[in-house]
């Protein structure tokens, strides 16, 4: 299908963009990647009177070390995260969950910032910002204000960000030294998440210390899977003891039920996944 007509700005700064969402109201949407939109346009799912475009506006790309934390623009692309070093460094979880995203043409143009407005629960990118407790920092007529993911994060393809914001980067505090692994169920390649686990792992002479584990379309948002982290922490880094820990992975937790897995499977896929994820992050 074609899209309904709107128009098209191409603004050049943050502040050119936040003054066009406000002049238009609920009528306007943003583009980034367009990985995600453009098919919902094209299905008329969406008919916005006004489509803003991000992809002029420099200030939104790239990586950059900043003390504690590395910013990543919200226009950075899937491969460019892939890639960078300092990501792979400071928070290897991100560059590995980026890796099973889509195709390589989707990593081309799709944007981190993209996905993670985007908010929907099977994607790939969402558990990973939350399990290693990502800033997010946006911008609106009130200025700047920065959003925790935990709080970012509210419904299926909804977030706390106000109509008249964007998402400009996002904070990620370094893990440096840290294990981590992206265990991820799906039918065939390149397809969403069924299920996946994210896992970041901090040991200390075999003994595991600190755990962060995120799941991905266990809710109509990403969860925590804090029963699990706190399991873990002060047991030796075995087969035994992550499996023991992994079996609390479904709890709180309330997924969907479609064509792909019912609530049950889906539980036990979080358990398992859990066990896989962790596991190969400390190489038990």
């Amino acid at each position: 299908m074609i899209p309904a007509a709107f128009d098209y700005v191409a603004p050049s700064s943050v502040d050119e963009v936040v003054r066009e969402l406000a002049a238009a109201g609920d009528e306007a949407k943003v583009i980034a990647g367009g990985q995600s939109l453009l098919p919902v346009l094209r299905m008329r799912l969406a008919a916005p009177a006004k489509l803003v475009d991000l992809g002029r506006i420099p200030e939104l790309r790239g990586v950059r070390d900043d003390g504690d934390a590395i910013v990543i623009g919200a226009m950075t692309t899937h491969y460019e995260v892939q890639r960078d070093p300092l990501v792979r460094e400071h928070a290897s979880l991100i560059a590995l969950a980026t890796d099973t995203v889509a195709d390589p043409q989707v990593r081309h143009r799709g944007t981190f910032g993209g996905s993670l407005a985007h908010a929907d629960p099977a994607g790939d990118l969402l558990a990973p910002a939350l399990a290693l407790d990502a800033e997010l920092v946006l911008s609106g007529v009130d200025g700047r204000r920065t959003v925790p993911a935990g709080e970012f994060f509210t419904d299926i393809f909804t977030t706390s960000m106000r109509q008249d914001e964007i998402l400009c980067e996002v904070r990620v505090p370094k893990r440096t030294g840290w294990n981590a692994h992206y265990e991820k169920f799906n039918r065939v390649a390149q397809a969403w998440s069924i299920v996946a686990v994210a896992a970041a792992v901090r040991t200390e002479d075999g003994t595991i210390a600190e755990a962060r584990v995120g799941l991905t379309n266990m809710a109509a948002t990403p969860l925590r899977a804090t029963a699990v982290e706190q399991a873990l922490v002060g047991q030796p880094a075995t087969t035994e003891a992550i499996t023991a820990a992994a079996q609390h992975a479904a709890e709180g937790t309330s997924p969907s039920v479609d064509g792909n897995a019912d609530l049950e499977f889906r539980q036990h896929l979080a358990r398992v996944l859990t066990s896989r994820a962790v596991s190969a992050a400390v190489g038990a």
